[in-house]
């Protein structure tokens, strides 16, 4: 059983930066693709960034595309997700996931086990 505790949220103004760190225990994730997700107006949570197993792709919805960076380091059981330039608008508490498989994904129903989320506040 893979358990993922993410931390980095806080309070940022428009414009700042902030460092999501995504650290799993239990099993390694290695082997598998891990994303970021948060809530969007209609939907259950939309995906904001993915990264296959080996950490060479890597995918983002054009509204953060330029702006975030998910990255991985495997030694250390730990995805990363980098957001510059942040928006009022990206306020959300952030969901790390891990799915069984190796290859990027962007459905929420294909990952298998999720943190509990943390919290990003962007001030205006």
């Amino acid at each position: 059983q893979v358990q993922l505790v993410e931390s980095g949220g806080g309070l940022v103004q428009a414009g700042g930066s902030l460092r999501l760190s995504c650290a799993a225990s239990g099993r390694t994730v290695s082997s598998n693709s891990m994303g970021w997700f948060r809530p969007a107006p209609g939907k259950e949570r939309e995906f904001v960034a993915t990264i296959s197993r080996s950490g060479v792709s890597t995918l983002y919805p054009d509204s953060v595309k330029g702006r975030f960076t998910i990255s991985r380091d495997n030694a250390k059981n730990t995805v990363y997700l980098q957001m510059n330039s942040l928006k009022p608008e990206d306020t959300a508490v952030y969901y790390c996931s891990g799915r069984r498989g190796g290859s990027i994904a962007t459905g929420v129903n294909e990952y298998d086990y999720w943190g509990q989320g943390t919290v990003v506040t962007v001030s205006s």
